[in-house]
């Protein structure tokens, strides 16, 4: 039996698109099939099954109508007569009843094929390896900072889109041009923070974090390596006085103060990065009074007050960096030698292994090959004999320093801790100090506290004999490991320690 169809279907375009979809039905099916089976596929597949294939297989549909459009066009204006103006469906015919059941049955499993389809396209285009590894120049650096970081279990679009309809939409639309930055290499280097435009924190971050809980104090111990010959080991443990507090009451202590639960805090930043601020509001919720304060060393002009755009502070003002920290060579290098990676024995292992990360390279090649030769050859020309009996243990830490680099400095994507200022603490980067350095003054001789006890105490620090502890509420008064004087009390931390030294 022969199948017939309607003769405007026999036109060339109508077939090329029939063959088209065919084809590309069934590559998707056995694509399909393989995406199941295989736990783990390259992400372009995901692009070539979710999205490129879908769009080849409607297009290819799409010319079967066209085709006959074209070829009912070409009849019209022939010199054969056309009983009627317009396309008639009889389904006492074979060819237009075989045409009626292959549109209505291949209608219905397009549509319960396209949905599937969609939903599974949505899902990859949320997941982390869309987001992390499609555009890899561009986003490698933050997925490597994104799986070393406290928020390595969740996926991207938790944070940068969040939920509801809404923000799905912009960032599709934000995405279009990304991908069009991405091909056409506009894109800048490095990408640019703080992210303009982002979900407010109070809509993403909350949806785990709870502020308003009181948390009260945490301990926490630093360990720093000092740079000399035995790298020796500093210990600084203290309690960070987190806080939180009751809404209903509008009472909140501690850190989380600033979480807008008691109070509102609204300042203008000098600059794009936000790390110059020299004016701040506070709105006390439960008495409405309101007190600005401004920088009295650097004060800004009355008439760009007035414009100014205020922003009201949230999480990401002190958690700028919650799953994309770039971190020091200092700080790196010290993780490193505390986890064992590096060989502490080795003699200023410290000081020469963040010499060699902390260098300009052009690439990360010649950056990792850079580094080995750095500490192989100042071993080896500093003490031959100690280079040859320390040889293992040597080579051992410069794959970790390699490792330090790899986690933490994108040379092509002019990537490094200095492009990406932390605001939490104030060791590194001025942070806390944009308000909490002691030149906040408001009208009538209030200032933002500059006590250290107001976020931390310290419970114990020091090495050696040298190491103090107490049980006192009031904890022990900072001690610098090098005899600086009196100098860390009249300047921040963040004015000598630039994550290269000491």
């Amino acid at each position: 039996m022969q199948l017939k169809f309607p003769r405007l279907t026999h036109n060339r375009i109508s077939y090329i698109g029939a063959i088209g979809a065919i084809f590309v039905g069934i590559s998707i099916l056995l694509m399909f099939i393989t995406n199941s089976i295989l736990e783990d596929t390259n992400p372009y597949f995901g692009i070539l099954l979710y999205v490129i294939m879908p769009t080849a297989l409607i297009f290819s549909l799409i010319l079967i109508p066209i085709g006959m459009i074209r070829e009912w066009h070409r009849w019209r204006h022939s010199d054969k007569p056309v009983p009627v103006k317009w396309p008639i469906i009889d389904l006492n015919r074979g060819g237009h009843r075989n045409a009626m059941m292959v549109f209505v049955f291949g209608t219905i499993g397009f549509v319960l094929v396209s949905s599937f389809g969609v939903y599974q396209a949505y899902h990859f285009s949320e997941s982390v390896e869309f987001c992390g590894t499609t555009c890899h120049t561009v986003m490698n650096p933050q997925y490597t900072a994104y799986q070393e970081s406290p928020h390595a279990k969740v996926p991207c679009a938790s944070c940068h889109v969040g939920y509801g309809a809404g923000w799905y939409a912009k960032s599709k639309l934000s995405g279009a041009y990304q991908v069009y930055a991405a091909i056409a290499n506009r894109f800048p280097r490095p990408i640019p923070t703080p992210i303009k435009n982002l979900r407010p924190a109070q809509e993403t971050c909350e949806q785990c974090h709870w502020p308003e809980k009181t948390y009260g104090a945490q301990q926490r111990q630093f360990n720093h390596y000092m740079y000399d010959k035995e790298n020796t080991l500093w210990k600084i443990n203290m309690l960070i006085k987190t806080g939180g507090g009751d809404p209903q009451s509008e009472h909140a202590s501690g850190i989380h103060w600033h979480m807008n639960i008691g109070v509102e805090i609204e300042y203008i930043p000098r600059d794009e990065k936000r790390q110059d601020i020299p004016w701040v509001r506070v709105t006390d919720k439960l008495t409405n009074r309101v007190t600005i304060y401004q920088d009295t060393d650097n004060p800004m002009d009355p008439a760009k007050i007035e414009t100014a755009k205020k922003r009201k502070m949230d999480c990401l003002d002190c958690h700028n960096r919650p799953s994309h920290v770039f971190r020091t060579a200092d700080y790196a290098i010290d993780k490193m030698i505390s986890a064992r990676k590096i060989d502490r024995r080795i003699p200023e292992i410290k000081r020469i292994a963040v010499e060699a990360m902390s260098a300009e390279y052009p690439d990360k090649k010649t950056a990792l090959m850079d580094i080995a030769n750095y500490i192989s050859t100042h071993y080896r020309n500093q003490n031959d004999s100690l280079y040859r009996a320390m040889r293992t243990s040597i080579d051992k830490s410069i794959v970790a320093v390699q490792e330090a680099y790899s986690k933490n400095i994108f040379p092509e994507m002019k990537v490094r801790w200095t492009e990406y200022p932390n605001n939490i603490g104030h060791f590194t980067n001025v942070g806390c100090m944009r308000c909490h350095a002691g030149n906040h003054e408001s009208e009538d001789g209030l200032k933002i506290t500059h006590d250290c006890n107001a976020c931390h105490t310290i419970l114990a620090e020091g090495t050696g004999e040298d190491y103090e502890a107490t049980t006192s509420p009031d904890g022990l008064e900072f001690r610098h490991p090098e005899d600086i004087d009196e100098a860390w009390r009249e300047m921040g931390c963040y004015e000598c320690h630039d994550g290269t030294q000491p």
